[in-house]
């Protein structure tokens, strides 16, 4: 899973990128240069830690997000002409955006718009990317036009069809990620990774002050579907990812965190995506992988390896919570937990598979 950070100059989007990858970079301050930083993170998973007691593998192989930040995002320069190519491409990838608002003062680095004003700074970014899209439409529009008047291919028609309709939603301002679309559709609209269509989280960067409000800014940015908001301080988060686990708890204490950026931001991403994790284990390794929810068994296996789809016989199937009180597969069978599924089974959170197969 690839996540983009992208914010306005001075928001803080480097400072997030740093706490949640642990990589040190130094932020860039203007000049509408395109950085592109990334970072691989694993994620957290105590049931993984807990499988891996018990087979004490050779290898323990967490699921990963990689969080990529991408400088350039200035609203002048865009306005102009449009983003940079380098710009659009990295993000075009992605599977969901970070998108980090400025909520915080800070009298050196003043806010480029010279107030504080989080739903502004929301407004100019979706603006931003509806700009972004809307050229992409139109441009396309333009040419398949042209080709139906010349070949009236019905693949053309259903692709013009749609695309006006993306049109008229983008006019009124309104992102492509509020419609909904039909499994064709969807695949006619893949090769566009329009920004509007991807999932969004919103991260407001408060200051120090308002860390006790945290859950009250977020709650006050309006929901939207396909969207989900968190409020943290960055510059603080940044300072309890550099601290010892014993530090780190007597410091989130003092504040008042319940819980630090990196597992609150993985959490959302999931959630918000309709991710989830299965494993596979064994004395060699003990691995988590993420699908999305409503994956069958078939597919699933694709993501552990190409042949294990296309050669799929069936899969041996324990639920965590069913596996962890017996600790064997083996007492799992004898007990009826371990089952056998087929190819549309439909994987759940927390599953323990073993894949036949045969190519």
């Amino acid at each position: 899973m690839e996540i983009g950070i992208v914010g306005l100059p001075l928001s803080g989007k480097t400072t997030l990128f740093s706490t949640l990858t642990g990589q040190e970079v130094e932020p860039t301050y203007g000049g509408g240069k395109i950085e592109v930083h990334r970072g691989v993170v694993k994620v957290p998973d105590p049931r993984l830690d807990a499988l891996t007691e018990i087979f004490r593998p050779k290898k323990k192989v967490p699921a990963t997000i990689e969080y990529i930040e991408v400088g350039g995002m200035e609203t002048e320069a865009s306005a102009a002409r449009g983003f940079d190519p380098q710009f659009l491409q990295v993000l075009k990838n992605t599977d969901a955006l970070c998108v980090v608002i400025r909520a915080f003062e800070n009298e050196i680095y003043p806010h480029p718009a010279g107030s504080i004003d989080i739903h502004r700074d929301i407004q100019t970014v979706e603006a931003e990317f509806l700009l972004s899209d809307l050229s992409i439409v139109e441009n396309r529009i333009a040419r398949l036009e042209k080709q139906v008047l010349k070949a009236k291919e019905e693949r053309l028609i259903k692709e013009l069809e749609l695309l006006r309709r993306c049109r008229e939603q983008l006019e009124q301002e309104r992102p492509l990620r509020e419609l909904e679309f039909t499994e064709e559709e969807q695949t006619l609209l893949r090769g566009f990774q329009f920004l509007t269509q991807k999932p969004v989280i919103r991260v407001i960067n408060i200051g120090e002050e308002d860390i006790q409000r945290a859950e009250e800014i977020a709650a006050s940015v309006a929901p939207q579907p396909n969207t989900a908001a968190v409020a943290l301080c960055a510059k603080i988060e940044q300072e309890i990812s550099r601290l010892d686990e014993e530090e780190r708890e007597l410091f989130l204490t003092e504040l008042g965190i319940a819980e630090p950026a990196l597992p609150r931001m993985i959490r959302t991403s999931f959630e918000l995506l309709g991710l989830i994790s299965f494993f596979t284990v064994g004395p060699e390794e003990c691995h988590a992988w993420t699908v999305r929810r409503g994956t069958t068994a078939q597919k699933a296996a694709g993501v552990i390896h190409s042949d294990m789809e296309r050669g799929f016989i069936r899969a041996e199937v324990v639920h965590y919570e069913d596996f962890i009180p017996l600790k064997s597969l083996a007492a799992c069978r004898e007990k009826g937990l371990l089952r056998l599924e087929g190819k549309q089974y439909i994987v759940k959170d927390g599953d323990i598979i073993t894949v036949r197969f045969n190519v």
